[in-house]
């Protein structure tokens, strides 16, 4: 495979293979990681409520479990941004153009012709 030739002190053409993924497709794996981390939580509660008289340890882990599930479950969903492939290009700054000078126009008065009395 041969590279393509390339002017110096232009920046490298962009990969799609290191492009980011869509918002769409992002929003989705996030709501499947929270929903997967969601369902652990209920499921320590159930492991609590089924426990609690039984095995006081086991409902002890499971209900610090079902603590520190959401708060888990939010900064991961959350970190998996930054670890997206390709770069976060800085956002560039458009500064508008002045406007151009303003022209005053002088005011021209316009009649309607005039019409004949005798008519």
């Amino acid at each position: 495979m041969s590279r393509a030739l390339r002017r110096r002190g232009t920046p490298p053409a962009e990969s799609i293979t290191r492009a980011r993924t869509g918002l769409s497709h992002d929003v989705r794996g996030r709501q499947r990681r929270y929903l997967m981390a969601m369902l652990v939580r209920t499921a320590c509660v159930v492991l609590m409520a089924a426990t609690w008289n039984h095995w006081p340890v086991v409902a002890g882990c499971a209900l610090a479990g079902a603590v520190v599930i959401p708060y888990v479950a939010v900064v991961v969903a959350q970190a998996h941004w930054g670890r997206q492939r390709g770069v976060r290009h800085a956002v560039r700054v458009v500064r508008p153009e002045p406007a151009p000078a303003r022209v005053v126009l002088e005011g021209t008065l316009i009649l309607p012709p005039e019409r004949d009395k005798a008519a």
